[in-house]
């Protein structure tokens, strides 16, 4: 018995927090008819989770938007047509961009713990269709899906 509650305990230390792994297809169309897309385009995570970008599409790539990201956060920048995961650590959110196709409206964000920053994202500028892309997504996180 005593076995049985050291091992749960350890469990409890050891594993209460687990990182989960995350993956966003970039595509040329969606299901849902989106052209130029990340998918999903919204997602929601913890700090210390992963999130790969799997170029399903040729000439994609995935790189943190300027200014998009919650103080302390890591940047990242991909190459076109590769894969490439990022450990997201610093709660807020973190808008993403397909380089070539930003002004197409190839944008995404990951939600991770709490939207802190959402009102410094929100003033960025987006050029292009990337500006309703960002108003539907900010209106995905807003609603807590």
């Amino acid at each position: 018995m005593k076995l049985a509650i050291a091992s749960l305990a350890m469990m409890m230390m050891t594993g209460q927090t687990h990182a989960e792994k995350f993956h966003i297809e970039m595509l040329n169309k969606a299901e849902d008819g989106r052209i130029m897309a990340f998918e999903p385009a919204v997602v929601r995570a913890q700090p210390g989770d992963t999130i790969t970008f799997v170029a399903r599409d040729k000439g994609h790539n995935s790189a943190l938007m300027k200014g998009s990201a919650p103080e302390g956060a890591e940047p990242w920048q991909g190459k076109i047509n590769e894969e490439i995961s990022v450990t997201l650590t610093e709660p807020g959110v973190y808008m993403y961009q397909c380089t070539p196709h930003l002004g197409l409206g190839m944008i995404g964000a990951i939600v991770v713990g709490e939207p802190i920053n959402i009102e410094a994202v929100r003033s960025l500028k987006y050029p292009g269709k990337a500006k309703a892309a960002a108003e539907t997504i900010f209106a995905e996180i807003e609603s807590g899906y």
